[in-house]
């Protein structure tokens, strides 16, 4: 089992056998309507160095963990003008259990076919959704066609008073999709067993 929690943006927290890894914190203020993070890890990720993106400061690392994951990295990029805009971009794919599951960072361009192929049979999928820094909507949706993974977890949006101005609310992408399960909680655990859905966990 993996437990996936969401604190915000693009960071979350995946947890398997004690092990926890940390995506992409942000710094303290860099998000409008988001609260001051303050987490403790075993390992903190962060796929580009924007202060929106890297701040490790945020998060208190313990020693002595066992790492479960298996971690591959795929280099991509933070626009679609080959990172001369943005930079680039690292998508991560995790492995523990059985269970494969990615967290796509701020990705802008399309992907190659051999990285589709990586990609795909993944059991979760956290992508931005919100569009000018990354992916928009209709981006997000055509590679979820792509892919198929089983559950996707929207990030990088904006909904109500949180999130980036700029950025897209969360609606635009939920339309396009037919299978929303909005959580109570920020917390959801992924097994062999959890059904296909595109998972909206709250905002902290």
């Amino acid at each position: 089992m993996l437990t996936i929690t969401y604190h915000g943006h693009a960071c979350f927290s995946v947890t398997c056998n004690g092990f926890t890894v940390v995506f992409d914190p942000y710094q303290n203020g860099s998000v409008p309507g988001l609260p001051d993070l303050d987490l403790e890890a075993d390992l903190v990720l962060c796929s580009h160095e924007h202060h929106d993106h890297n701040g490790r400061d945020c998060v208190r690392l313990r020693e002595g963990g066992t790492n479960p994951f298996r971690i591959t990295e795929l280099p991509s990029f933070h626009d679609d003008c080959g990172g001369t805009k943005r930079g680039t971009n690292v998508i991560r794919i995790l492995e523990a259990e059985g269970l494969r599951l990615a967290h796509f960072g701020d990705l802008g361009c399309a992907l190659t076919d051999a990285q589709c192929e990586q990609l795909k049979n993944l059991d979760a999928a956290l992508i931005p959704v919100g569009g000018f820094f990354t992916i928009g909507p209709d981006q997000a949706q055509a590679l979820t066609e792509a892919i198929r993974p089983r559950v996707v977890i929207p990030m990088h949006y904006k909904r109500g008073s949180s999130g980036l101005p700029v950025i897209a609310e969360l609606d635009d992408f939920l339309r396009l999709r037919t299978d929303a399960v909005e959580y109570p909680t920020n917390t959801m655990n992924l097994t062999a067993e959890t059904a296909p859905q595109t998972a909206v966990l709250r905002l902290p």
